[in-house]
């Protein structure tokens, strides 16, 4: 076999075929710029259909909270009612044993008023309960449950008691706490504060405070 022969690439002759036309590459094109154009507008399609189901459950989710939130507030609004109520039913029976309780410890108060609202120093006010004599006034913080941040308070309370009761400025002021419950050593916090401690216990209260415990006077 020649070189020339052996150079030769054995593969089927295919002839070019004629360039295609103007007309034909612009309808080329045309056809697939409608393509285009359907493609767009199905996306298009979609993309609204799809935004329209996010606003729609959007919407239901707001619904939802709205309705959570008014839900919340009822239940709010029921445990604050039944918070009142019971609060109520505990300064009840702690003011029923108060006068007896207190002339036990040697403070001879024989009269007391419940909640004792008003406005001095720039502050609104309000006790739960005021045991007096004249000369020595008790004040009594009632809590459902008493926890240290309820003993904090009142303190700070009894601090300005004087500003809120000018009436009472030379009289001795003495602080109690009555409680249905303690959490967190409470009880014993407001003992060591300086207030008599009463526990509503069944149908009577009584004070809990050890024997010869000399209340702070403010």
């Amino acid at each position: 076999m020649s070189a020339k022969n052996k150079n030769t690439v054995n593969e089927p002759y295919t002839g070019y075929g004629e360039p295609a036309t103007f007309e034909q590459v612009w309808k080329l094109f045309m056809e697939t710029d409608k393509k285009f154009k359907e493609t767009d507008k199905l996306l298009t399609e979609k993309f609204q259909e799809t935004d329209r189901k996010f606003q729609e459950t959007d919407k239901k989710f707001q619904e939802t909270r709205e309705q959570m939130k008014e839900t919340d507030k009822k239940i709010k609004e029921l445990s604050n009612l039944f918070t009142s109520q019971w609060g109520r039913l505990i300064e009840s029976l702690v003011e029923g044993d108060l006068v007896r309780l207190l002339n036990e410890r040697g403070i001879p108060v024989d009269k007391t008023s419940e909640r004792y609202k008003g406005h001095q120093g720039g502050e609104n006010f309000e006790f739960d309960i005021i045991a007096h004599n004249g000369n020595e006034i008790v004040i009594v913080e009632v809590k459902t449950t008493l926890k240290p941040a309820d003993v904090k308070e009142f303190t700070e309370k009894m601090q300005k008691a004087k500003i809120y009761l000018p009436e009472y400025a030379n009289s001795r002021l003495i602080g109690a706490m009555a409680y249905l419950k303690a959490d967190a050593g409470a009880e014993t916090m407001a003992g060591k504060q300086g207030f008599f401690v009463i526990r509503a216990t069944g149908n009577s209260a009584a004070i809990i405070n050890p024997e010869g415990f000399v209340p702070k006077k403010f």
